[in-house]
């Protein structure tokens, strides 16, 4: 390599272009530009209300935004139409990015009627096509992963919250996607269960796995974060490292938020 050639850039996992986000005349998105590059920690923080969870949905092409890119290892997701009325034009793509971006949502949603073996393994067999012979060795290394690998044969109704989500992580872990995107997974827990998972994000974090963390939990932004953004009113208020945002945030706004989100 001679001295004015570079090594080429490894595109990010996720990227996302000016955002723009509205149901009916409700902006709720206006412009948001987000970038996880492969093995980083992305955190959104702000109050409710904020565009947080819509932004991690328009991610997964959950919701459909009207206008922006959102682009997943280079590759840019192909539209059609416009404004309100815009669409992934090809299916197969979206298809194709979700299976490589598991989302671990707020509640568990897991299948009443399956063991938390079977639900690990629903995903990969169905949606994939894969042998459930060969699956099934994975689920229950992943459910030992996050400390619930005695509770392989139990029903999701005889799991404590704390432990549901904790398989709801190993089920989205068995997709072996490129990326994780978290929605305020411990937000329904009470404090003493919430410990529990957090231990596993970080856990992760820590395997320098690619991550977005929708979070109310400062602490837990602050621990495995590599980057963390701050929404207000469906704008980046701030970003930058968390010892930055946390340690020596500009914005009135955002020293407001810490203030009130700060432990008593």
């Amino acid at each position: 390599m001679t001295l004015t050639e570079t090594a080429p850039q490894e595109a990010p996992v996720i990227e996302i272009r000016d955002l723009h986000k509205s149901y009916g005349s409700l902006e709720v998105l206006k412009g948001v530009s987000i970038t996880a590059p492969r093995g980083h920690v992305i955190s959104l923080i702000g109050s409710s209300g904020s565009g947080k969870s819509t932004l991690l949905r328009c991610c997964n092409l959950l919701e459909d935004s009207q206008s922006g890119e959102v682009v997943f290892g280079g590759e840019a997701v192909k539209w059609k139409g416009e404004g309100l009325s815009r669409r992934p034009a090809d299916r197969a793509q979206v298809t194709r990015f979700r299976t490589n971006l598991s989302m671990v949502f707020q509640q568990f949603n897991l299948w009443a009627h399956m063991t938390i073996l079977q639900n690990v393994m629903e995903a990969p067999v169905t949606v994939l096509g894969r042998d459930p012979k060969e699956v099934e060795p994975l689920a229950r290394q992943l459910l030992d992963k996050v400390g619930i690998g005695d509770k392989c044969d139990a029903w999701p109704a005889q799991l404590s919250g704390g432990q549901q989500q904790r398989a709801a992580i190993a089920r989205a872990l068995c997709m072996e996607p490129k990326a994780l995107l978290f929605d305020e997974p411990t937000s329904a827990l009470d404090p003493e269960l919430q410990q529990e998972v957090v231990k596993v994000i970080k856990d992760l974090a820590g395997e320098h796995r690619t991550m977005i963390l929708v979070t109310h939990d400062m602490r837990l932004a602050r621990d495995v974060s590599d980057h963390v953004v701050f929404l207000h009113q469906g704008k980046i208020e701030e970003e930058g490292p968390p010892e930055a945002v946390f340690g020596a945030p500009k914005s009135e706004r955002l020293q407001q938020f810490l203030s009130a989100t700060a432990p008593a």
